[in-house]
């Protein structure tokens, strides 16, 4: 496995090396290498600044954009083996998606470990989807850099084990939780709130029955067979009837 640096690194400052070691930690990355870490974060714009255009995390992000393939074709080969092809592909698809590598950054709080110019820090640089979820990338091609793929693919399953659940459970469609939250917030800069209604059927059988509060306007109750299914069907609902009134 080569050394995908083209030269070598500055030395880190202290209270990078710190920070670096805290998301290491927290993150389960596993990449004691922390140059390697700290070039996972580090924005071509950063790199144009400081004159080095060539240390950036451009070549890592290349290289975990396939390992982000691979690793979620090995983890849904196993998840699903009753599962034709064309329902994998599907759900890798949304899997590898940038809306779920961005909502895979925030669960790692990459934002705030981002180096950027000034320029692009400016224009709101950490609050990207792209940005983020590059750099997402760039920390799985890292972490297959430093310990090989099986670490690489145990990493990926840490970061977007849950999303690739909710995806199925949507029934591959989006993650409608998730996109009314974000319609709201943009809109009225508040959160929606459910509420579950009810519950019937036997106690290893439940069906679940939510409501939600969009802005004071109440939605459903739509049913899931979890709590977490029966939200994502009445955001769903929600969000269809706000965005596009007239199909629902």
């Amino acid at each position: 496995m080569g050394d995908i640096r083209t030269k070598e690194a500055p030395s880190l400052a202290l209270e990078r090396e710190r920070e670096l070691l805290a998301f290491n930690e927290a993150s389960g990355i596993g990449v004691d290498d922390l140059e390697l870490l700290d070039l996972a974060f580090t924005h071509r714009s950063y790199a144009n600044e400081t004159g080095d255009r060539t240390r950036n995390n451009e070549r890592l992000e290349f290289l975990g954009d396939s390992i982000l393939g691979l690793a979620v074709a090995d983890l849904l080969l196993e998840l699903y083996p009753d599962k034709e092809e064309g329902e994998l592909s599907k759900i890798k698809s949304i899997v590898v998606s940038e809306d779920s590598l961005a909502l895979a950054a925030k669960k790692l709080n990459v934002a705030q470990h981002l180096l950027l110019g000034k320029g692009e820090e400016q224009t709101g640089g950490r609050r990207k989807k792209a940005l983020l979820a590059d750099c997402t990338e760039a920390l799985f091609g890292a972490c297959y850099m430093h310990n090989g793929f099986p670490a690489a693919k145990a990493f990926v399953n840490r970061t977007l084990g849950e999303r690739i659940t909710a995806v199925v459970e949507d029934d591959y469609h989006r993650d409608y939780k998730t996109t009314l939250q974000e319609y709201m917030q943009k809109k009225w800069r508040i959160v929606p709130t459910y509420t579950l209604v009810s519950k019937t059927g036997p106690d290893h059988n439940f069906t679940f029955y939510v409501e939600v509060d969009v802005n004071g306007q109440i939605f459903g109750p739509a049913h899931g067979r979890s709590k977490k299914a029966a939200e994502q069907a009445v955001a769903k609902i929600a969000y269809q009837s706000l965005v596009n009134p007239q199909s629902s």
